[in-house]
């Protein structure tokens, strides 16, 4: 069965692209399925998983706003990132506007989606660090949101607005969305601040806080320059390891979900 997270944040530099791009490599390592879709005008998530976002036959602007099928913009990744990519770029950024004069505007990734769903074991979407339409279409599109955050003061107060968000979409337009987990990024153990803002987090959420944390890592922080996944840059950093450790979580997790006995109607 099929699950979609949608990797949001409507705070900018909080390694939501790197947690996106380093989480589906990390999941295909494990020989699941993963498609990575690229829902940012930025394409950074497109140049991370080493494709040139100026080169591709389509992207997701094409999905959304020509109907083409999504199967035609599927964009394989270089073959050690072992996940397929619907790439985006900077034509994206008229999406924003057309898509509001469109019937069912908010429903056009998730039908889009529906195509090849079955296909994938995990479907990841890295949403734009803002509330627009194409976040609205990422958060209708998924069953479950990873929130990355930084441990600073400034990443509380967005995390309440993400949150207010997340429960409007629940009650309007996707019934079954909801909060998949809290990421730590950027950790700095060192740094009282972090350690602050860690428990905070885990005292307000509980276990919705990932176990695993996102170390400050340099080779975590190079990698995408060679536009590879830090697991193929290289395998044996902090960051590599820490992605593959947060992908080991989220698979256990899904497992107990689904071992949970369904409750009578």
């Amino acid at each position: 069965m099929t699950t979609v997270f949608a990797v949001a944040n409507q705070k900018g530099g909080v390694g939501k692209t790197t947690s996106s791009v380093n989480l589906a490599a990390s999941l295909a390592a494990t020989r699941k399925k993963v498609m990575l879709v690229d829902i940012d005008p930025q394409g950074n998530a497109t140049t991370g998983s080493g494709v040139d976002k100026f080169d591709t036959d389509y992207t997701i602007y094409d999905v959304l706003c020509d109907d083409v099928a999504i199967e035609q913009a599927v964009t394989d990744t270089p073959e050690d990132s072992g996940f397929d990519l619907i790439a985006a770029n900077g034509d994206l950024t008229a999406a924003e506007v057309q898509l509001l004069d469109m019937s069912a505007k908010e429903f056009r990734l998730r039908n889009a989606l529906a195509r090849v769903r079955d296909q994938y074991d995990y479907i990841l979407i890295d949403c734009p660090p803002s509330l627009n339409m194409l976040t609205v279409n990422a958060l209708t599109a998924a069953d479950s949101v990873i929130v990355p955050i930084q441990c600073e003061y400034y990443a509380l107060e967005g995390l309440t607005a993400l949150m207010n968000t997340i429960e409007k979409i629940r009650m309007v337009l996707n019934p079954k969305l909801h909060i998949g987990g809290l990421l730590r990024t950027m950790y700095d153990p060192r740094n009282s601040l972090s350690n602050d803002v860690s428990n905070q987090l885990i005292s307000h959420f509980g276990d919705k806080v990932y176990r695993t944390i996102i170390p400050r890592n340099v080779r975590l922080a190079e990698a995408p320059s060679h536009g590879a996944p830090v697991i193929t840059y290289d395998p044996k950093s902090r960051g590599a390891v820490s992605y593959l450790a947060l992908a080991g979580e989220i698979l256990r997790r899904e497992q107990a979900i689904k071992a949970q006995p369904v409750a009578a109607s």
